[in-house]
């Protein structure tokens, strides 16, 4: 595999990292690796290793030991047929591990049901059993298609995947099972081969949405047989992105029942809180739930990772830590020089990117061999190049990789030894799903991860047992938003008219709008139903990943080659003018942003620096629907109107972070109508608090960024998904208030989440930011990476002593 040169930005950079004492203690260029290199190390030794030396050994501040488990069997249920059994045992696998018996009882029994267990524990298996099976069945009735399954993935790479094992597994059972994936990669000419024969469609929520149902009547066969639906790594379906698959599912059952068809639901996750209640809030039935993980496991060791502080200074004199993108890129070094099978995990598309960049630059000094062991893997890619990166880790061509959340999910990765996560990614579930990568074989493993300057990591590195003594979180997701049901409604009714019948499929909040979507000329109501009456696809009026409008398209501008796209919602702050966007190794700089014809026109570059869009954010409350006194102070949640504008970027240094200059941006302002949290206090409790007028606006804003950073603890979003603004005179509450709200129009249940836990969130915040060792401020603790106003003011201590004032009266 080819990787492109690496820009001069990079080498500069690596260049300025050689003087300072954050550099390499593993074995490089001129040192032999350890004697036992050409052996699988155990987790505990490749630790060591890569903690060699002083500066390296103090950068953990924790390491959690979860001992090997035992598994427990048990038969497979009598109603499964014998091909099937046989070809599991021709698998190499013998018996079935209890949860996975237990999961496909339900299923024959037509119920539906959701196997939440650890990662690798084979929920695939429990689910792929009873299906084929009946597939099996289904081929050979007399007359007809037969029966037929669909498989809902939440990404491209793990429906690919998917049909590579479902194939695999099948063969001995011939025809009987003909598994094809039907998805936007998908060629046009294969598209009708699958809707005539394929009987285990691979697909995903999107292209349901988008293609499958709108077309419905070409696909009636395939519907009025369709048996089971499977909904693999359902946790994932959460927030927006969740609130908008359940109408989906919703869609689809209203189409099945009009062909006679009922399916039932097969649902896999991770390890969650809840998983019935998740479940049935996605689908709309009741579905039995398997918690219990009756498979082995091999030894795990999770190690808590801080970068030191450098000599550096960032914005306000604060200090800075190094990055966690520069740890990252050193561990995945270090780990492929061991030959240590690694996926590092990395939240940005850029971070991916870069960090694949820094490790090949130190790998080629290693060794020339070694740099193309190592790739990043994102979205965003065109698929060929997805594809061809998916075999060459299956091949084992690639030793180490640099991958966004697109490969957090069930993608095979069977016999990784170590996993680096760079930054909480921001659940626990997440966190244990993204460890759970390593060690699939069951083998030993090694997770560590690496914190960022950041309140929520910084707290988590240092208060371990809210990691590991805490249980994973409950799924958030509110399919009643109504900005989330209209558009649905208006799709199902341009798939079949509304009728009265619906309401209750679609919830309480269906009846309510039909009149609204009436008025707005969406839907026109003739005798008992609502037709749709537009010449529009209505299922192109909304993205069902919360994103809104079309995707961006990035086109490199002298030759007019698509490189890829970006999200519309994402496209202000990554591909503005001036934007520095990396792709595939090789580095562009945005010459202009198109948002009348959704592109950016790119020319490739190598800037010494990376660039962060600045915005500025203003709320006005549209009403309140609950509120509580907090002794005199006042919690309250509802409706709010969000004004934003990206103003400016800041150019920064490559690795350290060093803020260079920043520079305007004229781009419109956007609105967004969504919920929020909010909360208020009064004079009196500001003098007992000891914040006088000249400390308040930093004390607010310092609360505000502390307490979006540590919501991610306690609800299941990310701090990019919510956003704040702290006022000290807001026109609507007239006293200083603390806004903090979700990032999507008409919310996604983490802000209602917040107002609910706020006592224990608010807690946990001040506590973070009272045991940060900064002096006053710092990323760790009430700095923001994506503050508009330059983090300035900021108060620390008046931040504290305001949080512990207003929570005397807090109601648990």
């Amino acid at each position: 595999m080819a990787f492109n040169h690496l820009p001069a930005g990079v080498h500069d950079a690596l260049s300025a990292l050689s003087v300072t004492p954050v550099t390499h203690s593993m074995p490089m260029a001129s040192d032999p690796l350890p004697p036992d290199a050409g052996t699988r190390p155990s987790p505990g030794m490749i630790l060591d290793r890569l903690t060699r030396g002083a500066t390296r050994a103090a950068r953990i501040t924790h390491t959690e030991h979860l001992p090997p488990r035992t598994g427990s069997h048990a038969d497979w249920p009598t109603r499964i047929r014998p091909e099937v059994i046989g070809a599991i045992r021709s698998a190499g696998i013998d018996r079935p591990w209890a949860h996975q018996a237990r999961t496909s009882e339900h299923a024959l029994r037509g119920e539906s049901v959701v196997v939440a267990t650890g990662t690798a524990s084979g929920k695939s298996l429990a689910y792929l059993a009873p299906v084929l099976s009946t597939l099996l069945d289904g081929s050979e009735a007399p007359n007809g298609r037969g029966t037929t399954a669909l498989y809902l993935a939440p990404t491209k790479a793990l429906a690919a995947d998917q049909r590579r094992a479902v194939r695999a597994l099948a063969a001995p059972l011939g025809t009987a099972v003909r598994p094809a994936v039907y998805d936007g990669d998908t060629p046009v000419e294969e598209r009708e081969w699958v809707r005539q024969y394929g009987n285990y469609v691979l697909t995903n929520p999107d292209m349901l949405h988008r293609g499958i149902l709108p077309a419905h009547p070409r696909w009636s066969s395939f519907l009025r047989a369709l048996r089971y639906v499977v909904i693999d790594e359902c946790h994932t379906y959460r927030g927006v992105f969740g609130s908008h698959v359940a109408q989906v599912i919703r869609r689809l059952r209203r189409v099945c029942a009009r062909y006679g068809s009922a399916p039932v639901f097969l649902l896999a996750s991770a390890t969650a809180a809840e998983p019935a209640r998740a479940a049935t809030l996605l689908t709309g039935l009741d579905v039995a739930e398997i918690t219990e993980d009756t498979s082995p496991r091999g030894e795990l060791v999770f190690a808590l990772w801080e970068p030191p502080l450098t000599e550096l200074h960032g914005e306000q004199g604060a200090p800075v830590r190094r990055t966690a993108t520069a740890e990252t890129a050193d561990l995945l070094t270090d780990l492929t020089v061991q030959d240590v099978r690694t996926v590092a995990f990395v939240r940005s598309r850029r971070g991916a990117e870069l960090i694949a960049l820094i490790a090949q630059e130190r790998l080629a000094e290693v060794d020339r061999s070694l740099p193309s062991r190592v790739a990043a893997y994102r979205g965003g890619y065109l698929p060929e190049e997805r594809r061809a990166l998916e075999r060459a880790l299956h091949s084992g061509e690639l030793l180490g990789l640099a991958a966004t959340t697109a490969l957090e999910l069930g993608v095979d990765v069977s016999g990784l030894d170590a996993v680096v996560i760079a930054g909480y990614p921001g659940t626990r579930a997440s966190l244990w799903q993204q460890a759970g990568r390593a060690g699939r074989s069951g083998q030993g493993a090694l997770a560590v991860l690496v914190a960022r300057d950041d309140p929520l990591d910084t707290y988590l590195v240092h208060h371990p047992e809210a990691l590991f003594d805490q249980p994973v979180e409950s799924t958030v997701l509110d399919p009643d938003n109504p900005y989330v049901l209209a558009p649905h409604l208006c799709a199902a009714a341009a798939e079949l008219p509304l009728t009265e019948a619906d309401f209750t499929l679609f919830g309480p909040a269906a009846a309510g709008l039909l009149p609204q979507l009436e008025t707005a000329g969406l839907l026109r109501r003739r005798a008992t139903a609502w037709h749709w009456t537009r010449r529009e696809r209505a299922a192109d009026l909304t993205d069902i990943r919360g994103q809104g409008g079309s995707p961006v398209q990035i086109v490199e501008a002298g030759t007019g080659r698509l490189l890829g796209t970006v999200d519309a919602g994402a496209a202000h702050t990554t591909v503005h003018d001036g934007a520095v966007h990396l792709h595939q190794g090789r580095t562009y700089l945005v010459r202009h942003l198109d948002l009348e014809d959704d592109v950016a026109l790119v020319e490739e570059a190598n800037p010494p620096y990376s660039t962060t869009a600045r915005d500025t954010t203003a709320v006005s409350v549209l009403e309140t629907d609950t509120e509580i006194p907090w002794g005199d102070a006042r919690l309250c949640f509802g409706s709010v109107e969000v004004t934003n504008q990206v103003v400016s970027f800041l150019r920064r240094k490559l690795i350290s972070g060093e803020v260079l200059g920043e520079t305007k941006l004229d781009l419109p302002p956007r609105t967004l109508r969504t919920r929020a949290v909010w909360w208020t206090v009064t004079e009196d409790q500001l003098d007992a608090a000891r914040v006088n007028p000249e400390q308040l606006g930093g004390a607010l804003h310092a609360a505000e960024h502390a307490s979006i950073g540590m919501l991610p603890l306690f609800a299941t979003c990310d701090r990019w998904d919510i956003g704040g603004v702290s006022v000290p005179l807001h026109p609507d509450t007239l006293l200083p208030t603390v806004f903090v709200y979700d990032g999507h129009p008409g919310g996604a249940g983490f802000a209602e989440r917040a107002f609910h836990t706020a006592a224990d969130w608010l807690t946990a915040t001040r506590d973070a930011i009272a045991s940060c060792e900064c002096d006053a401020g710092c990323p760790s603790c009430i700095q923001s990476p994506k503050c508009g106003n330059g983090n300035d003011p900021l108060h620390k201590r008046g931040a504290i002593r305001l949080l512990t004032e207003l929570l005397r009266g807090a109601v648990a």
